[in-house]
């Protein structure tokens, strides 16, 4: 049996077992500082966070590592032959129809996942209030999602490269860059629920795997080049983590930022951790 029609039976057990999940968490109570997940998300809106946002979204290294895979194998042979290779061996998914059913089922889990945890997130233990923080973050996230797309399909359209099976709009991933979008926004979310460090940590790290697993299975359906996939996995990262942390309202946590300051002989590159 193939790895897709593995995902196609399993796909639907896993938006439910994420459901179960989320609700399991219930959603109610508060974070540490005492407000609730999208209580302060878009007003009122705090000036200084909108650069360091962008800031620390554009030296994130989820961003900056496949940008910088994107100009490399855009730049030489490698582009065209790890595509060729991909879409003729096709060695995870079996087929170019299968790998291109699992990116959709893929990116589905995902999305899926970014909407429940936003729902598990602590708000409030009243409902309207809960209600209330709830419609703010989300549309704080659906806003990082549209933006996404919006920019991608702009890049597309702008770019105009044709796809490894020869069609159009190829560059970005659009697959990609949703995906990678939704693994930003749920690891996000993840940080506000209550729960082992662990636990916290296994969940994130599959998220990116499930967010590469979809590029990849655009690379093997002859619909993407790695630079594509690459290019789109940044832009997604980049536009979710500005977007969300700029306007979500929430507290510092312990990320890791990598960052880059001009210094006397050049550039110092180091990282700061919060807490």
């Amino acid at each position: 049996m193939s790895l897709y029609y593995g995902l196609k039976r399993s796909n639907l057990m896993v938006v439910l077992i994420i459901t179960f999940v989320s609700f399991s968490f219930t959603g109610c109570g508060t974070l540490q500082n005492g407000r609730g997940w999208g209580q302060d998300a878009i007003y009122p809106v705090d000036l200084k966070k909108i650069p360091d946002a962008a800031y620390h979204a554009f030296f994130d290294l989820q961003t900056l590592i496949p940008a910088a895979g994107a100009v490399v194998f855009g730049m030489s042979h490698a582009d065209h032959k790890v595509s060729d290779w991909a879409s003729s061996h096709t060695p995870v998914f079996g087929s170019k129809d299968s790998a291109k059913q699992a990116s959709d089922y893929l990116l589905c889990a995902l999305e899926a996942e970014t909407f429940a945890t936003a729902l598990a997130a602590p708000s409030s233990d009243n409902p309207k209030d809960w209600a209330y923080s709830k419609a703010k973050g989300l549309s704080v996230e659906l806003g990082a999602e549209l933006a996404t797309a919006g920019v991608t399909g702009l890049l597309n359209g702008t770019t105009g490269r044709t796809r490894p099976n020869g069609s159009r709009s190829s560059f970005p991933s659009g697959h990609a860059s949703a995906a990678f979008s939704s693994a930003t926004l749920a690891n996000r979310n993840l940080t506000s629920l209550r729960m082992s460090e662990n636990m916290r940590m296994t969940l994130q790290i599959g998220n990116i795997l499930l967010a590469t697993g979809v590029g990849w299975a655009r690379v093997e359906a002859e619909k993407h080049f790695p630079s594509d996939v690459l290019a789109g996995a940044a832009l997604g990262h980049f536009l979710s983590v500005f977007i969300h942390d700029a306007f979500m309202g929430l507290p510092e946590d312990n990320r890791l930022y990598f960052y880059i300051l001009p210094s006397k002989h050049g550039a110092m590159i180091g990282l700061s951790f919060g807490f």
